[in-house]
């Protein structure tokens, strides 16, 4: 079974960025934390170790709709054994998920049954390079 440790953050689409961590600053008091080497997006606005990572709208052509602000996933943080152990067991259970490496952390996503985007997360990623160096010959 896989141990989760907290929600990691929230991801979600804004239609202003500067104006969305103006507000979860100032009215929430949430701390801005810019992820340099992300780049510009997500911009990460936290209360201790949860944040909100917000993302511009997307861009849909020729509509006339606006775009929808929509959550697009939501992380639960996990350590690195409990990384490498949900994704043997997602393999095991037939589940399709997807790895990233955002070079300060690594992510799996998945779906559940209603299509909801689940990343889980761990910051401890000098813990697989030890490990496939150990693999090597």
């Amino acid at each position: 079974m896989i141990k989760v440790q907290q929600i990691d953050h929230v991801a979600i689409t804004v239609r202003d960025i500067e104006r969305s961590i103006a507000w979860y600053t100032d009215v929430l008091g949430l701390e801005h934390r810019p992820v340099a080497e992300w780049g510009e997006y997500p911009q990460m606005v936290c209360a201790g170790e949860t944040c909100v990572a917000l993302f511009p709208e997307p861009v849909e052509g020729g509509t006339g709709e606006p775009p929808a602000i929509t959550v697009t996933h939501f992380a639960f943080r996990v350590d690195r054994g409990n990384f490498e152990r949900a994704q043997e067991e997602f393999r095991e259970r037939g589940i399709e998920f997807e790895f990233a490496d955002h070079s300060v952390a690594h992510s799996v996503y998945v779906h559940d049954p209603d299509g909801h985007r689940i990343e889980l997360t761990t910051y401890e990623i000098q813990a697989r390079s030890v490990r496939k160096s150990r693999r090597r010959p």
